[in-house]
């Protein structure tokens, strides 16, 4: 499963900038304006109810030429811009939308708009609206630092723009002065990210970017649109515009308070005093983990894997006639969803030198934790040099790269501390290509759904007790890629065929996963920052008995800005810089719920361990009654896997 085209299209053009396009509080604008009001109490609503994602309305637009030049042309853009911000605000007017991050969109969409019309107080309006929507307190702190302190500086320097001295000056001091002025334990992970990425990203990535993805699906739609691609342009346009010339002072500004702060002490780790490591006198049992996701460095994990006894490895035979050939430690379907071996990704395709790629992976992973490196230095410097037509081909090769890594370091996080942990790869082909390669077909989507129910199937005849699932996708994601393969002659089929398709995959899933009752299936809940109910995400946003949808924390116990939530995301693990094996033995420190899922994966095989009787049910009432409380969200909990496991071992 991919991710969305839509998200996809608007992380790579604004790199992590999204933090930056909202406004915080200004003197203009009051602290937690509300939403646009409904009708009066007096008078009835009659706007339509949206419910999921799948409710909300369908637009289309007409471009001539390349989406790679609208984006550079200011008069050309105004028309376009003008037509998307129409269809907003009659949606607003007409669609009652309670989905929170939903409506974010809406205002950002029209704030940027509003900016780029150098309209400031309508900008601030909407602003006011996005942070009065926003639920995490960290993200709610650091909305908008950015923009606000260029409207400031703009202010004061009468008009002045980014690479003019009085503009610089009153910038810079403008956004100092607001990010010292806020708890650091709270704001530490945004600043530290966005640091990293504001020294990388340029126009002509973002250029290259849409030469590589929204050219092409102009092109195959013989220039028609959707909202969603829209969208991407306007936010494309606005990042060229507005944030480019200030990104170097912001990597400045934030370098400089990282500096100061970090080495002072940071909030308190209470992460790591409740990890536990088994040893031989727990006297434990072996425990079956599927790892399902993009493949395992099973060299890596030699006394700790689940072996297939009937298997001859490397005979290139099924030996065992159960229709997989050597897998004698898991199974691997490729991109087709047919029957392939090997445990790891094929990186035939991958187009930069493999221990540059390799090094480029670390690099990212300096950035993100503000570590000093040649590695990120060298990256800084190659992300700056890359002309638009460069562009496309690094981040598919980076796609690539990433998902080589993916399944050995959550593999890594799953089997920490546990010698009784045995682990069964479950590979999955993802693609890491702009545009799909595959087009989106019933036929496709039923082999999809018979490769989910055959890995169970093969789960359930290995004695897998535990499951992590750190992958996702959703109905929109098919929709998107309808559109980016030139299918569907209007928004509406392409729906009708993607709501189909979902389907089939969501029918497979939920009824295979609900025929291993001795399985814990635990889901990644996800890193963009949404309701997985409301957009409809597989396999988190299921709701079965034997499964948990995971949501993502830092050390000191903090939500992550990207951790998706939902009414089913109750459990939390940590999921920032945590550090496991990537291919070949190096250790890299990632972030993402892929890495909270498997933490909370660890703990459930370390209690089965040492209480192998335990029913699935009795294993989530354990986590769960061991679990603490998430600070200021009730209802939702962090695990803790040293109350746990002793819980379990009293219960034996």
């Amino acid at each position: 499963m991919s991710a969305s085209f839509r998200l996809a299209l608007i992380a790579g053009l604004a790199l992590g900038a999204v933090q930056s396009v909202t406004l915080a509080q200004t003197k203009e604008a009051p602290k937690d304006a509300p939403p646009a009001p409904a009708p009066a109490a007096s008078q009835p609503d009659t706007r339509k109810v949206v419910k999921t994602a799948d409710d909300l309305p369908r637009h289309t637009y007409k471009i001539e030429g390349k989406a790679s030049e609208l984006v550079q042309d200011a008069d050309k853009f105004k028309a376009f811009a003008s037509k998307v911000k129409a269809d907003a605000e009659d949606d607003l007017k007409a669609y009652r939308i309670e989905d929170p991050t939903t409506l974010q969109d809406y205002h950002t969409l029209l704030m940027q708009i509003a900016v780029l019309e150098g309209h400031d107080d309508d900008a601030l309006g909407h602003a006011s609206t996005i942070r009065f929507l926003e639920r995490k307190e960290s993200k709610k702190l650091m909305t908008g630092q950015v923009l606000t302190a260029m409207i400031n500086a703009k202010k004061a320097s009468d008009g002045e723009f980014a690479g003019q001295a009085r503009f610089d000056n009153e910038f810079r001091k403008d956004l100092d002065a607001r990010i010292r002025a806020l708890p650091w334990d709270q704001v530490r992970e945004e600043v530290l990210q966005t640091k990293g990425r504001a020294q990388i990203i340029t126009g002509d990535l973002i250029v290259g970017q849409m030469q590589g993805m929204v050219d092409k699906v102009i092109e195959q739609q013989n220039g028609e649109i959707s909202g969603d691609i829209a969208r991407g342009i306007v936010s494309a346009r606005f990042a060229l515009a507005k944030m480019i010339p200030v990104l170097p002072l912001v990597g400045e500004v934030y370098s400089r308070i990282i500096d100061e702060k970090e080495s002072k002490e940071v909030g308190k780790d209470i992460w790591t005093p409740t990890q536990v490591t088994l040893t031989e006198a727990d006297k434990g049992k072996p425990v079956v983990i599927g790892i399902w996701d993009s493949g395992v460095d099973t060299k890596l994990f030699k006394d700790q894997l689940w072996t297939n006894p009937a298997e001859t490895p490397g005979n290139n035979k099924d030996d065992d006639n159960n229709g997989f050939v050597d897998d004698d430690h898991g199974i691997a379907f490729d991109l087709e969803s047919n029957r392939v071996p090997g445990p790891l990704a094929d990186l035939s395709e991958l187009k930069t030198p493999r221990e540059e790629a390799g090094k480029y992976d670390k690099a990212f992973s300096d950035l993100n934790n503000n570590i000093q490196s040649p590695e990120a230095d060298k990256l800084r410097a190659h992300m700056r040099s890359l002309k638009p037509d460069a562009v496309t081909p690094f981040i598919e090769d980076l796609g690539l790269w990433g998902g080589y890594c993916h399944g050995t370091h959550v593999a890594g996080i799953a089997a920490a501390g546990n010698p009784y942990a045995r682990i069964l790869y479950a590979r999955i082909t993802f693609d890491h290509r702009s545009i799909p390669k595959l087009t989106p077909t019933i036929e496709q989507s039923r082999k999809e759904a018979q490769a989910t129910r055959d890995t169970i199937d093969y789960f359930k005849k290995a004695g897998v007790r535990v499951v992590n699932m750190s992958f996702g996708g959703s109905r929109q994601d098919i929709e998107d890629a309808l559109e980016a393969k030139g299918v569907g002659k209007t928004p509406d089929e392409r729906a009708s065929l993607a709501r189909e398709m979902f389907n089939i995959g969501k029918a497979a899933a939920e009824e295979a996963m609900r025929g291993a009752p001795d399985i814990l299936f635990i889901a990644a809940a996800g890193n963009s920052d949404n309701d997985n109910d409301f957009s409809e995400v597989l396999p988190s946003g299921l709701n079965l008995p034997n499964l948990i949808t995971v949501g993502a924390i830092d050390q000191t116990g903090k939500p992550t800005s990207f951790t998706t939530f939902g009414k089913n995301v109750k459990l939390y693990a940590n999921g920032f810089e945590v550090d496991s094996y990537v291919p070949g033995g190096e250790k890299r420190k990632y972030s993402g719920t892929s890495m909270a899922a498997p933490n909370a994966a660890n703990l459930a095989a370390k209690v089965l361990a040492v209480n192998p009787s335990l029913t699935t049910q009795q294993l989530i009432d354990l986590m769960t009654r061991g679990a603490d409380p998430l600070p200021g969200h009730e209802g939702r909990l962090i695990i803790n896997p040293k109350k746990t496991v002793e819980m379990a071992r009293n219960k034996g």
